[in-house]
Formats: C-alpha cells, sequence, structure tokens
C-alpha cells in the first residue's frame, strides 16, 4: 500500500508537470496566431487555455478510483491460485494475517462463488 501511494504521488507530479508544460504551449500558440488589431480576442483565446486544466482534472480522479485495495476474498483467492497442489487453511493464515475464522468464512464465500474447490478437508485449490 506504501509502495502504491509513493507512485500515485509520482505519477501525481509527473501530471501536473505536463499540464503545465501544455498550457505554456497553448500560451506561444495563441500568441503567435492571434491577431493584432482585435484586442477582444486575445480575451476569449485566454478564458479557453484556462479550461483546459479543468478537463484533465478528470483522468487524475480516474486513477484515484483505480488505487482501490483488494479486498480479503480477492486476498485469499490470489494465495489460493499461486498454489499448484493446493494450500491449507493455517498457511492462509499465515500469509494473511486473518484469524481462523475470518480465513474459514472467506474459504467459504469462495467455494459457494465456485473460485475455489476442496481437495481434502482444510486443502483448497483453484476451481
Amino acid at each position: 500500500m506504501k509502495k502504491l501511494k509513493k507512485d500515485l504521488e509520482t505519477i501525481l507530479k509527473a501530471l501536473n508537470g505536463l499540464s503545465q508544460k501544455v498550457e505554456k504551449l497553448q500560451e506561444q500558440i495563441v500568441e503567435e496566431t492571434k491577431p493584432t488589431k482585435k484586442p477582444k480576442a486575445k480575451a476569449v483565446k485566454k478564458k479557453a487555455v484556462k479550461k483546459a486544466p479543468a478537463k484533465k482534472a478528470a483522468p487524475k480522479k480516474a486513477v484515484q478510483k483505480k488505487a482501490k485495495p483488494a479486498t480479503a476474498a480477492d486476498t485469499v483467492l490470489a494465495i489460493i491460485k499461486k498454489s499448484k497442489k493446493g494450500i491449507g487453511t493455517s498457511t492462509l493464515m499465515d500469509k494473511t494475517g486473518y484469524n481462523q475464522k475470518k480465513v474459514a468464512n472467506l474459504v467459504f464465500k469462495l467455494r459457494k462463488q465456485g473460485k475455489i474447490k476442496t481437495v481434502v478437508k482444510g486443502v483448497y485449490l483453484k476451481a
């Protein structure tokens, strides 16, 4: 989670830097293409430049939405999928840090969904 946070922060800084560069480029293009006789056209184009960063705010929110933490069931399922011969309840408790009741509930839900199957009592394998 900490690494993910750091990665998101670096991505955010990079996006901010890119948006500033884009704004500068837009200002240069506007200055090159603006007519010298009409001062009102300048004001209109500057307003258009200010609207551009508002559109870029949406992707930042989308990045934050993708950063949802994995659910407990997803964590257990990922561990079970990695094992070739099956994995026991005690190993699941060690790897996840969950207590026996929580692991049992998660295994029950995953079995009912058909994502895992029981090899022998207490040993589970991906379906």
